[in-house]
């Protein structure tokens, strides 16, 4: 596993920022998250919450257990200690996506800057096995990297007020979904019928960062059908092998 430097700074009164490389990159992806998983595995007493996105891990803890400065010099052995295992295991999950242009709002509009027919581009964004990089700034949100650099577009200059839940959006060299209604500045090409995050359950998401997720077009009805089954509680995710 590489090692990289990186820096801790202290984030408030109850949390640890740990910063790598500033830069989208596979290899720092994966440090993280293994480095994140030998964290949970060591349950160093204080720790309530490890959140990774892109090239940093934000590590929240309980000041009145362990000091600021404690748990840093915690997380500095433990992250230059050589791992003896490799925790991190990625998934790859199928999520369907619905292109049609009730939900695709900004489709045509962004067909046209692009001068791009729709199935070309449903084969570009359904061709890329993408790399969850982040869960933020909503619950849920999916920040994925690996978007053909054909469908790069800057976000809009004046944002949605509202972008329903399930939307698949384009936002930058990003695509991602927004998992419950909200303002949003991203082009929406479509959406999908899976819910992303549920605050009821033991697992609020089923991804995490370092997962990877395939897009799957599918028509109107088998949206529908999936809303359907996902509403009695016998949809299944798909992983991907």
């Amino acid at each position: 596993m590489a090692r990289f430097k990186i820096i801790f700074k202290k984030y408030g009164e109850s949390a640890i920022l740990i910063e790598w490389p500033k830069k989208i990159d596979e290899s720092i992806l994966a440090d993280i998250c293994n480095y994140s998983e030998n964290l949970k595995a060591k349950n160093i007493k204080g720790i309530t919450d490890i959140n990774v996105v892109y090239a940093s891990m934000l590590v929240s803890f309980n000041n009145q257990i362990i000091k600021a400065s404690e748990l840093v010099d915690a997380l500095k052995v433990i992250y230059h200690n050589k791992y003896s295992i490799t925790f991190f295991k990625a998934k790859t999950i199928e999520i369907p996506v619905c292109y049609d242009e009730e939900f695709g709002q900004d489709l045509n509009t962004f067909l046209q800057q692009k001068n791009m027919q729709k199935s070309e581009f449903t084969a570009l964004h359904c061709e890329t096995t993408y790399t969850v990089y982040g869960i933020g700034f909503l619950p849920g949100f999916l920040y994925l990297g690996g978007l053909h650099k054909k469908l790069f577009i800057p976000r809009k200059t004046t944002p949605n007020l509202k972008v329903l839940k399930g939307s698949v959006a384009i936002g930058g060299e990003q695509t991602g979904i927004y998992p419950q209604n909200s303002p949003g500045g991203w082009h929406i090409v479509g959406s999908t019928p899976l819910n992303l995050f549920n605050a009821n359950s033991k697992l609020p998401t089923f991804l995490k960062a370092g997962d990877k997720v395939r897009f799957k077009s599918i028509s109107k009805a088998e949206y529908d059908l999936i809303r359907i089954q996902i509403t009695s509680n016998i949809y299944q995710f798909k992983e991907v092998v």
